[in-house]
C-alpha cells in the first residue's frame, strides 16, 4: 500500500558548522560540542517540553538537507571503509538514503526561554548550523541501551583518535568556549578514511574560523587559525 506523509520541521539547529567537512561522523563523538534546537514560532510553546528536564539525552529526527537527491542507489560508499567498498543503504547511516531522513542521539544541557525563541541547548550533536528537525523524542536507557549489539564493519576502528597538536598561539585565537568541542571533533579525524596524504593541508570551517591542519603518522598539527569575515 502506498501512503505519502507531509513533514514539516518544528526546529532547526543552531551550529559552528556551515559544511559537511569536519562534523563528527555520529553524535557523541565531540561531547564538549555545543548545539541550540532552535524552535518554529508555531511550536515556540515551552508546554511542549513540559518534562524533559528528567531525560538526560533525547533523539532527533532531522533532514539530511544539503544530501537531497532525485534518485536514489540501492548501494552507498561508507567513509570507514576507504570510500571504495559498496554497501547495501540500509545497513549504512548515509546521508544519501530514498528518504533523506537521519537520527542523532544528543545530551539535554538545559531548556532556555529568550526573546522570541525557546532553544534546547544540546552537546554531542553531529549536525550541521540550519538542519531542520522533524521531531524530538526522550532516550530511554533501559529500552535503547543494548551493551550486547554488534556494530557490523562500523566497529571497525572505532577507537581511531588523532593525538591533537594545537599551538596555544592559535588556540587562543577561538572564544574559550568553543576550544574543547573543537579539539575533540579534529582527534575523531575530520578527513574521509581514503585520504592520507601527510603533505596535504586541510581546511574546516568552525564557528566562524577556518582551521588549517596536516595528518601524519596519527598526528593532526593545526597551522593555521584564520576568523572569517
Amino acid at each position: 500500500m502506498e501512503t505519502s506523509l507531509t513533514l514539516r520541521p518544528i526546529a532547526y539547529v543552531r551550529a559552528d558548522f556551515t559544511e559537511k567537512f569536519g562534523i563528527p561522523r555520529q553524535s557523541g563523538r565531540a561531547p564538549a560540542l555545543r548545539s541550540e534546537i532552535v524552535f518554529l514560532p508555531e511550536y515556540r510553546n515551552p508546554e511542549a517540553l513540559r518534562g524533559i528536564e528528567g531525560f538526560s539525552h533525547v533523539w532527533l529526527i532531522f533532514d539530511f538537507s544539503k544530501s537531497h537527491r532525485k534518485e536514489w542507489s540501492p548501494t552507498v560508499r561508507p567513509p570507514r571503509l576507504g570510500g571504495n567498498k559498496r554497501v547495501g543503504v540500509f545497513a549504512s547511516r548515509s546521508p544519501f538514503r530514498p528518504n533523506p531522513l537521519g537520527l542523532s542521539c544528543v545530551k539535554i544541557e538545559r531548556v532556555e526561554e529568550r526573546k522570541d525563541e525557546l532553544v534546547l541547548v544540546i552537546s554531542g550533536a553531529d549536525l550541521l548550523d540550519g538542519t531542520p528537525i522533524f521531531d524530538i523524542k526522550p532516550y530511554l536507557p533501559f529500552a535503547d541501551c543494548l551493551p550486547n549489539a554488534v556494530g557490523g564493519y562500523a566497529d571497525e576502528n572505532k577507537d581511531h583518535r588523532l593525538k591533537v597538536e594545537f599551538p596555544q598561539e592559535w588556540l587562543e585565537r577561538l572564544p574559550l568556549e568553543k576550544r574543547e568541542g573543537l579539539l575533540q571533533c579534529l582527534a575523531d579525524d575530520p578527513r574521509p578514511s581514503y585520504q592520507d596524504d601527510p603533505s596535504r593541508i586541510y581546511g574546516m570551517g568552525f564557528a566562524g574560523f577556518e582551521i588549517k591542519f596536516t595528518v601524519a603518522e596519527n598526528v593532526l598539527r593545526v597551522t593555521q587559525v584564520i576568523q572569517e569575515n
